[in-house]
This record gives structure tokens, C-alpha cells and sequence, in this order.
């Protein structure tokens, strides 16, 4: 439930830069958001050195002060994902609620804010662990956490085990084929489902105060995202 906006990477400047047009100095972060940018609009294959280069219409040089392959740039961008998608999930699973429709709220926070949770590059590395076995074991790794965390989510309000790990997973799965399918649909057509997702989700009905903070929080987003 976000949009399909790219999240910048922190800078982190050793102190030796490249030059712009203009006198812009160009950082080890440019090279990732470039990276990043390729790896969701046409896949890892695109992803090289010499391409990003010209993007930034810097000399490669540049590049080999920041890392030390190609493999070591794609390396950075598997990481950035980890600490950045599957991070906010679990923590939003955790985020403090006085019950378990307050709480899957918290988690529906992820998919309406882009600056939490990036569904195209979620998207993107999917499709690059169709290619790779070391992404492959990163996503199935990642999935287990965020599975776990939701499952552990489900627990603390009380529902068994198995019943915790199966809406965990209904709720994981149901999210990511949303995400997925990539639905041109209104945030206030989404907004009115609410109530009828928490019920399925959880089998309880949200409690008004609940699906209203969440409403004004998916319309901010929207907002500034439009911006």
C-alpha cells in the first residue's frame, strides 16, 4: 500500500569526491541511489558501474574511491534494503498498541509510507532473487524475520501459536501480492476496506479511534508524497 518512490541512502563521504556540472560533488550515496534507481527500473543486469557513471556524468575513478566492485556496490544495496524495508516492518510490529487491530494498523503503516517501507524495491529484489542464489537465501532469510515478527505480533494479544503463525502469514503474503499486482487504486477507496481488512486479518473489529488515526496518517503520507 506505498508508492513507488525510492528511499535515499545515507551519505557517507570518505572525503574524496568527483565533480558535477556546477561544482556538485558527487558521494558514495549517488552512486547507490543511481544503483538503486537502475536495480528498480530495469532489473540488476542494468545495474554497472559504466552506466551509472554517465548518469552522473562522472568519470568511474570516482567509483573505486567508494567501493571495490561492482559485487561490492550490489553488496551495499542488498544491505541498504535489509536495514530499510524488512527493519520497518519489524519494528513496526512491535510499535507500542493496546490491541491487535491498533497493532496491524501500525504494520499498515509500512505500505502507505514510502519513507518506511519501499514496495519497488521490495519488488526489485524479488525478481533479482529469481537470478541469484545469495539473494535468494537474503530474501528467504528476511521473509523468516518479518513472518516471525508478525507471528510474534499476533501472540502477544493472545492467539495461539498456530492460529499466530497462520494470520502472520495470510496478512505477509495477502500484503506482498498486493504490492505486487501494483493496483492503481485510490487511497480513499483503500481507506474505506479498512475496517473490513482488520476483521479478516484478525477476526476483531478496529476500534474507531484506531481507523481514524490510521486515516489521517495514510492521508499526511499522501500529501506529502504528492508534494
Amino acid at each position: 500500500m506505498c508508492a513507488a518512490k525510492v528511499t535515499p541512502l545515507p551519505t557517507q563521504d570518505d572525503g574524496q569526491t568527483d565533480s558535477l556540472p556546477g561544482n556538485v560533488k558527487v558521494m558514495r550515496q549517488d552512486w547507490l541511489n543511481v544503483a538503486m534507481d537502475l536495480l528498480v527500473s530495469d532489473g540488476v543486469e542494468q545495474v554497472k558501474v559504466l552506466t551509472i557513471g554517465e548518469r552522473l556524468e562522472v568519470s568511474r575513478s570516482s567509483f573505486y574511491w567508494y567501493f571495490k566492485s561492482r559485487q561490492d556496490l550490489l553488496d551495499a544495496l542488498l544491505e541498504h534494503w535489509e536495514q530499510t524495508n524488512t527493519a520497518a516492518l519489524i519494528g513496526q510490529s512491535k510499535a507500542p498498541a493496546e490491541t491487535i487491530t491498533e497493532a496491524v494498523c501500525n504494520v499498515f503503516r509500512c505500505f502507505v509510507d514510502p519513507s518506511l517501507f519501499n514496495n519497488a524495491l521490495d519488488f526489485a529484489v524479488r525478481e533479482w532473487a529469481r537470478r541469484s542464489g545469495k539473494v535468494r537465501t537474503v530474501l528467504d532469510r528476511s521473509d523468516s524475520a518479518r513472518i516471525g515478527a508478525l507471528e510474534e505480533m499476533f501472540r502477544r494479544f493472545g492467539y495461539p501459536q498456530k492460529e499466530s503463525l497462520a494470520r502472520a502469514r495470510t496478512l505477509y503474503y495477502m500484503q506482498i501480492g498486493y504490492n505486487t499486482a501494483d493496483l492503481k487504486e485510490d487511497m480513499s477507496e483503500r481507506l474505506k476496506l479498512l475496517p473490513d481488512y482488520l476483521v479478516a486479518f484478525t477476526g476483531k473489529k478496529g476500534r474507531p479511534k484506531e481507523i481514524r488515526a490510521f486515516e489521517v496518517f495514510a492521508k499526511s503520507v499522501e500529501e506529502r508524497t504528492v508534494q
